[in-house]
């Protein structure tokens, strides 16, 4: 796994070096790509840092406990091993679900359509309630929903509405919300 991450930092930062070269910034396209490209990367190359960090600092404590006399700079040294070491094991497991390929179509946006069914108002509200869970999701994982089209029900909900939710990982956060639903 660590040599896939040095791949991944040394490809970050390849793709720093290109971002400033101005052939490419004279190139939207390819600008856009390589940007996308590199804001994928750095979550990955943050947490690794980070990780070769805590990794470097348990290093240090171990060497302070192994090689000092004085108790309470022992001490100090073992306390903060205990909280780096639960710190590192938290840090490789959060690279290990970064390093899980992504869906290509997880960025992307999501149009819902919720309709009432059978069962008249009744059915119209449930389809109301069903879109503000809906939007309240949305909204609470940073995606804007944008309502398309709506028909509403007599006594309050809607017959039929379709919104668009857009967003970074819209998608992904609602690529398993499908069928049908009822009362």
């Amino acid at each position: 796994m660590f040599d896939q991450l040095r791949e991944v930092e040394a490809r970050y930062e390849e793709l720093g070096r290109k971002l400033a070269d101005p052939a490419i910034v004279g190139n939207p396209a390819r600008l856009r790509e390589l940007s996308k490209e590199h804001s994928d990367l750095s979550t990955i190359v943050e947490v690794y840092r980070k990780l070769r960090k805590v990794s470097g600092d348990i290093d240090g404590n171990r060497e302070i406990v192994a090689n000092e006399r004085d108790k309470d700079l022992v001490a100090m040294a073992q306390d903060e091993l205990a909280g780096l070491e639960s710190q590192k094991s938290a840090l490789e497991d959060e690279l290990r679900k970064l390093m899980i390929p992504k869906d290509p179509n997880d960025d992307k946006n999501v149009i819902i359509e919720i309709r009432s069914g059978t069962g008249g108002d009744e059915a119209a509200l449930f389809a109301g309630e069903l879109f503000r869970m809906y939007s309240r999701y949305a909204e609470q994982h940073g995606l804007k929903v944008e309502v398309m089209s709506a028909s509403e029900g007599t006594a309050g909900g809607f017959k039929e509405v379709i919104a668009m939710i857009e967003g970074a990982g819209a998608y992904s956060a609602l690529k398993f919300e499908s069928g049908v639903h009822r009362v």
